[in-house]
């Protein structure tokens, strides 16, 4: 596996009650009736390891708790995730299955919890004829752009990003290239302005962490996507939100709202992940480097090989039982919840019996999920990433690890695992002077006169700091 061992990785540390505290007994990795937590020093430590260890305690679906206490089900196997991810109609989509909202388990006001397992009018909440309803507009959306126009304003926005600390000879990959980049594409594909990206970046991330401040950030996501929807009502230009709203399905404001959440929060945090992953095994694993330098592995290749290795999406929420069954040798009760661990299925020793070894020519990873809602924007993520890590690594070939492998470190939520920093350095060289970085790309619509401008970013949510240059060097 290219997951590092937990000997030598870290995470960004947390305060932790000592031993005796009364508040110490909800930092413990067991919760009531013996449940393994899926939050916590333990699972953001190693949370490979915690799979593993389900994995021999339980078997291929195991009995686990989310933030509160929130009883579910992980799913472990590889052909388990897939029995789950493709019957629909033993395991629903639609959360409002769930006994856990007439029960009280969770309060949806203010658990955390909410923006990730809550219903939402999208196609993700929803099987059978209305979720090909919805699912059909976003495909139309998503495939309106081929990939050579997708490539164009990767490669813009890849060289603008480079540009910005090539005369250094040193950069951290993480905040300054990976995050970025993609959602600089996808809000471009969506239809709105370049300025807001650097403001998603950390609302996204922040979403994804289940904090306190997840509510906040959601909220953010949703209004700054209901003002978009107000601008295209008036001014439709050739983008997913214009296609969305014109599709033959009649999806309301609403509709294309959320779906829009889901395009940009899925594409974002899967292809951030997906590119940070790489980079960092092209800079610390020598084997790596080689086989991409000798040609014995191409890029997408090792795109590929990471997905096996290390989803972007660690843990997939969720399912929803509609009545009793048996999964993996448990009793799965009508309501329950059940999540989809990707990172666990892919690694399962009944599908490879050697996860060091590298698979050649397979996508049967379960990354993008599987079944009715396997990932319709994959492709896109796959190109953002081969892409621009091309571009980076065309640039500067000889680009290294500007500290100890050792001294990298994680931050980690029940779903995702994700490199906190990636400091590199190479030989300084002067920005590209190409006619591809002058030529201005072609911009969106403008918002026609009187419709609301973008609401305010909350306080928790951090401007990221290549904001300032990036509306430098595109004129705004």
């Amino acid at each position: 596996m290219t997951v590092p061992p937990a000997d030598r990785t870290t995470t960004e540390p947390g305060l932790v009650p000592p031993p005796g505290c009364p508040a110490h007994a909800g930092h413990s990795a067991t919760g009531p009736g013996g449940a393994t937590r899926l939050h916590g020093v333990a699972a953001e430590t190693d949370p490979m390891g915690l799979y593993e260890k389900l994995r021999a305690e339980h078997g291929p679906v195991a009995p686990v708790l989310l933030e509160g206490d929130v009883r579910a089900w992980l799913v472990l196997g590889y052909l388990e995730n897939r029995d789950v991810a493709t019957r629909s109609t033993q395991f629903s989509r639609d959360p409002r299955t769930w006994h856990g909202w007439r029960s009280g388990e969770i309060d949806p006001e203010t658990s955390p919890l909410v923006p990730m397992i809550g219903w939402r009018p999208d196609c993700v909440c929803a099987d059978g004829e209305e979720h090909q309803r919805l699912r059909g507009a976003v495909t139309a959306g998503l495939n309106q752009f081929d990939q050579r126009g997708i490539r164009r304003h990767i490669t813009r926005f890849a060289h603008q990003l480079i540009d910005e600390f090539c005369e250094n000879g040193r950069t951290e990959l993480v905040g300054e290239f990976a995050e970025p980049l993609p959602m600089l594409v996808l809000t471009r594909l969506l239809g709105m302005a370049d300025e807001d990206a650097p403001k998603l970046v950390h609302a996204a991330r922040d979403l994804f962490k289940a904090t306190e401040t997840s509510l906040a950030s959601n909220a953010y996501v949703l209004e700054t996507l209901k003002e978009l929807v107000a601008a295209k009502r008036v001014r439709p230009g050739q983008d997913i939100a214009s296609v969305l709203m014109s599709h033959p399905a009649g999806l309301s404001d609403e509709e294309v709202q959320h779906h829009l959440r889901l395009i940009l929060l899925a594409g974002y945090e899967t292809t951030a992940n997906l590119m940070a992953n790489v980079l960092r095994m092209s800079v610390t694993d020598p084997r790596f480097r080689g086989s991409l330098a000798g040609g014995q592995m191409t890029l997408p290749e090792a795109v590929e090989q990471v997905l096996w290795d290390e989803p972007p999406l660690m843990v997939c929420p969720g399912r929803w039982a509609t009545g009793d069954t048996t999964l993996g040798g448990k009793e799965i009760k009508a309501g329950d919840m059940l999540l989809l661990g990707l990172a666990a299925g892919n690694v399962d020793q009944a599908v490879r019996q050697d996860p060091s070894t590298r698979v050649h020519h397979n996508r049967a990873h379960l990354s993008f999920s599987a079944g009715a809602h396997e990932c319709p924007g994959q492709d896109i993520g796959r190109v953002i990433a081969d892409t621009g890590i091309d571009i980076l690594l065309t640039r500067l070939p000889d680009i290294s690890l500007a500290v100890p492998a050792s001294d990298l470190t994680w931050r980690s939520s029940t779903w995702a695992r994700h490199l906190t920093a990636l400091p590199v350095k190479f030989a300084a060289r002067p920005r590209e002077s190409r006619e591809l970085l002058t030529a201005p790309l072609p911009a969106p619509p403008p918002p026609a006169v009187g419709v609301p401008v973008a609401p305010r970013m909350p306080d928790s949510v951090p401007r990221l700091s290549w904001r300032a240059r990036l509306r430098r060097f595109l004129g705004m």
